[in-house]
């Protein structure tokens, strides 16, 4: 049974909705900057939501006492399931949400006085902290009295929901899956990358000879996956589904990748085999593509090793958002989604000097072509690997 994508919502550095992404995408306009909203003394470039959470709140009428990462969430999530919500009596929903930092935005905002006042009495931002919170949340948000699940497994994280939930509905156990994540830009992302010395201090440049490291960034996406009976009962002819998926883990570290690139190779493997594609049926890669020395190295010679007869047109649209961490997954599904729907491979914008050592190098252009199946990977610490296959219906 297939999972077909019936629509999408996203809300990055570059767009917050789906129109406005693609539009970005396609001008090759990027949304890396100085953060203006994010309160850290480092001036490291971030692809960064330029709202307030006071204005998200306004703007998108959410609770003002939510966290940033929830606020995020919602608003992708309602721009993915407003076309359905009052058409899907009978259906069984589910939704599957992934992050990584939870509300940590308002956590480290009260977490100094609590560690030195004894008598602190701020403890509800910590309601908020929990990963599976932020799931909570945006099933209220919804309107939605389903069943809810939360994944966290690094930057794979929502790469990984939407694996499950088109597994979901191949098991026949639910007829709609909206399926995403979620992560807002906080203290505690940005000094923790920077403390393994692995951010860019300047736009980020992956698989160029002088990458420094990646920029972080924020943002939410989600898709409704769906079945045929659903997409029968909504009266649309969807553009793609989900062929294939899977993921792997290296087993190497905590926070790299091996340098055989074998989590990666597993992943994208497995995704071919249970599409029941061959490499060369790729026409577009959506590369995991940090800017990190070992990701790069990892990655490209994972794709080398699996696409000996040619690399089709590959990417990473991280030069546009900066890495989103655990809604990264999500993010670039959707953008597989519209590669397929606008019959075009992204460009790689800010190569300048591109690495050519697995003699393959990333497509620097807007390039109009047949796209029938897309591949998105999102490998992530831990040796979380994943790799999603997309195709045309």
């Amino acid at each position: 049974m297939k999972a077909f994508v019936c629509n999408t919502g996203i809300i990055s550095a570059i767009g917050n909705n789906t129109p406005e992404n693609l539009d970005a995408l396609k001008t090759a306009r990027h949304g890396i900057s100085l953060p203006e909203i994010l309160p850290t003394r480092h001036s490291l470039p971030v692809g960064e939501i330029k709202y307030s959470n006071q204005e998200l709140s306004e703007i998108y009428g959410i609770p003002g006492e939510w966290p940033r990462t929830a606020k995020l969430s919602c608003i992708a999530a309602a721009e993915a399931w407003q076309p359905f919500k009052d058409r899907s009596e009978g259906l069984r929903i589910a939704l599957l949400t992934a992050n990584t930092v939870g509300g940590m935005d308002l956590s480290e905002a009260v977490f100094g006085a609590f560690s030195e006042d004894p008598g602190f009495s701020g403890f509800n931002a910590f309601r908020y902290h929990e990963c599976g919170v932020t799931s909570e949340l945006t099933a209220r948000y919804l309107g939605l009295d389903c069943f809810v699940s939360t994944l966290s497994t690094a930057c794979s994280s929502s790469a990984n929901t939407i694996m499950l939930g088109s597994r979901l509905i191949a098991n026949d156990r639910f007829d709609v899956v909206i399926a995403g994540g979620a992560d807002a830009l906080s203290k505690f992302t940005v000094n923790g990358f920077n403390a393994l010395m692995i951010l860019d201090k300047e736009h980020c440049r992956p698989y160029d000879t002088e990458r420094k490291g990646l920029n972080i960034g924020e943002g939410a996406a989600y898709l409704v996956l769906a079945n045929q009976k659903a997409a029968d009962q909504w009266q649309i002819q969807p553009t793609c589904f989900v062929s294939g998926y899977a993921n792997a883990n290296d087993a190497h570290h905590q926070t790299a990748t091996s340098p055989e690139g074998t989590g990666n190779r597993l992943a994208m493997q497995g995704a071919l085999q249970q599409a029941g594609l061959m490499p060369g049926d790729i026409h577009y890669i959506n590369l995991h593509g940090t800017g990190t020395v070992n990701n790069d190295a990892s990655e490209g010679k994972a794709v080398a090793d699996i696409f000996t007869t040619g690399v089709p047109p590959a990417g990473t649209t991280k030069v546009f958002t900066g890495h989103t961490l655990g809604a990264a997954g999500a993010i670039e599904a959707v953008y597989a989604c519209l590669s397929i729907q606008e019959q075009a491979a992204w460009p790689q914008i800010n190569l300048v000097h591109p690495e050519s050592g697995n003699g393959w190098t990333p497509n620097t252009t807007l390039l109009r072509t047949t796209i029938y199946h897309v591949m998105s990977n999102s490998f992530g610490f831990g040796g979380n690997c994943s790799s999603l296959i997309f195709s045309k219906a």
